[in-house]
């Protein structure tokens, strides 16, 4: 598998290695979880928006992808993601966090259930990773955007 794609006529880029996706995306993950637990109530929804709304910042690179140096384009035009097409390409990662929000009010089943679900979607998308040749997953797919190094 190569890893240099050709978006369009005038650009090569390439392709972020699965890995440093898994590392960019346990940040993130991380800041979720961080607001969920240091601001009660508010926090949830602060993490829930955060999983949205993150490669729309910081020029289509959540901070863990600026960590890591990650940048996530438009795959027609090589522009950078906006927060529309975060909010597209993360619903799909963030049904976890949201059935985490619904389902703890069940002591221990309520996060185990939620933590099988995420575990079972990221699984799910890194499998679609490992076998798109462009290396998109399925929220890539829906909202038309590529992950490459930056």
């Amino acid at each position: 598998m190569n890893s240099s794609e050709t978006v369009n006529a005038q650009e090569t880029i390439v392709k972020a290695k699965i890995l440093n996706r898994v590392i960019a995306r346990s940040i993130d993950l991380l800041i979720a979880g961080a607001l969920l637990e240091l601001i009660p109530v508010a926090g949830y929804f602060a993490g829930l928006l955060y999983i949205l709304i993150a490669d729309g910042l910081f020029d289509g690179r959540s901070i863990g992808k600026k960590i890591i140096g990650l940048k996530v384009l438009l795959l027609d035009t090589s522009a950078v993601c906006t927060y529309k097409e975060s909010i597209i390409r993360n619903a799909p990662l963030a049904v976890g966090f949201l059935l985490y929000g619904v389902l703890r009010v069940i002591p221990f089943l309520g996060w185990v259930l939620s933590a099988v679900v995420t575990i079972l979607v990221m699984s799910l998308e890194g499998l679609i990773i490992i076998g798109n040749e462009k290396g998109m997953r399925f929220g890539d797919e829906i909202a038309k955007t590529i992950v490459v190094d930056a």
